[in-house]
């Protein structure tokens, strides 16, 4: 077939990729080639045992104290509130005990396949050596801390992914460079760290140019499925075909899919982080520090603190205060921390409110494939997305139940 995969973040790149592999004509389409998607700049960490939503009940009682907190792990425009409150009303209906258990349901069957996908798209473009499975460290200052995450942590294990309760001074073994604050800790053997997530990126598309797959820098702004095609207009008016079209347009593609008459509840969950190339710690995994909602890990390229969640829309301009606030938070867990001369990034997440990603068809359009909406995720679920996006045109879907993904969830 002539495929179309619009965006050329991982999750599009991915789904070139199986598609390519499976003898597809496939083009990509990207807004922006040479800007910095959001896949560059992601926290590198292939997090497969986080399975919950970001919701849970009583979340709604700490929001006010981070929106007024400098160093907080969440921000929101005011300008943008009024628009947010659909999808904040769906999150909030997503922390229910009943919806955690299914979201996480949903979440583990992609998640226990994330390996089986990952280390052949490393192995196809050279990177296999730029996978670490170090685990990683989750770090709590208090016992009450950890003691409300607990049932979190029992839910992991529950859908196979196991974890090691430690204190504080075992933590400190494992990772010297953590300040004495660290009151308890649970590690998880089964995250892992690439080298740069920019490097898989760039392999990606090397990979795909090697095999004639073309890229078109150009904003698509609207599908028309037809009998036999889709028709794809462009920003500058022009218009082309194709046999079918995947929508992996990571935080653009709600509007995508708004020009197919399928609405999604989609927002972009803006993130930071600085990037330190001589930080003056040495870590050995990623460290999660869950009462601060951020994360340090060591790269090729440095130690990259990211975090913080600011909702503002996909045209606001950046906030880089909110990585500088990154920086001084993270000298409080890490005192020995050397943050001069870091690169400041922000991204744009595609966030859905029950935290699952949108893979699947157009609901009784046809030749319209979605691939969107991972969050956080995006690094550690694109090379599934890739596969079972492929596995949608060849009748193998590895046995998962793709319903829980489906953009129909959103027009009920």
């Amino acid at each position: 077939m002539r495929i179309v995969v619009i965006g050329a973040g991982v999750v599009g790149l991915a789904c070139a990729r199986a598609l390519a592999r499976d003898g597809h004509a496939v083009r990509v389409v990207e807004r922006a080639l040479d800007g910095d998607r959001a896949s560059f700049g992601n926290a590198g960490g292939v997090a497969v045992s986080e399975i919950a939503p970001a919701s849970a009940p009583g979340l709604w009682k700490r929001v006010p104290r981070w929106l007024v907190d400098p160093l907080g792990p969440l921000s929101i425009r005011p300008g943008h509130a009024l628009r947010l409150l659909p999808w904040l009303r769906r999150f909030l209906a997503s922390g229910t005990p009943a919806e955690i258990a299914r979201i996480s349901t949903a979440n583990a069957a992609l998640m226990r396949r994330v390996y089986d996908d990952l280390l052949p798209l490393l192995a196809d473009i050279g990177l296999s050596g730029d996978l670490r499975r170090e685990g990683a460290l989750t770090l709590y200052e208090s016992e009450g801390g950890f003691a409300a995450e607990r049932a979190d942590w029992e839910r992991r294990a529950a859908h196979g992914f196991p974890f090691e309760v430690l204190s504080g001074s075992e933590a400190r073994a494992m990772e010297p460079a953590l300040a004495p604050r660290i009151a308890r800790a649970v590690f998880d053997p089964g995250w892992g760290v690439v080298a740069d997530p920019r490097r898989i990126v760039e392999g990606l598309e090397t990979w795909l140019r090697a095999r004639e797959v073309a890229f078109h820098e150009a904003e698509a702004t609207a599908l028309e499925p037809k009998l036999d095609r889709v028709t794809i207009t462009l920003a500058d008016g022009t218009t082309g075909d194709a046999d079918l079209v995947v929508v992996a347009a990571g935080a653009w593609s709600a509007r995508l899919a708004a020009s197919v008459g399928d609405p999604v509840l989609l927002e972009s969950e803006r993130g930071y982080n600085v990037t330190i190339p001589r930080p003056n710690v040495a870590l050995s995994r990623q460290l999660i520090f869950a009462e601060r909602k951020f994360v340090a890990t060591p790269l090729a390229v440095g130690l990259r603190i990211g975090g913080a969640a600011e909702f503002a829309g996909l045209d606001a301009s950046a906030r880089h205060a909110r990585a500088d606030a990154l920086a001084r938070l993270a000298r409080i867990y890490l005192p020995d921390l050397d943050a001069r001369d870091g690169t400041r990034w922000m991204g744009q997440r595609p966030s859905t409110p029950d935290g699952l990603p949108v893979i699947g068809w157009s609901p009784g359009k046809g030749r319209v494939i979605y691939a969107f909406g991972h969050g956080h995720l995006g690094l550690t679920q694109a090379a599934t997305t890739g596969r079972l996006v492929a596995g949608l045109l060849s009748g193998d879907t590895a046995g998962i139940d793709m319903a829980p993904y489906g953009i129909a969830r959103f027009a009920r």
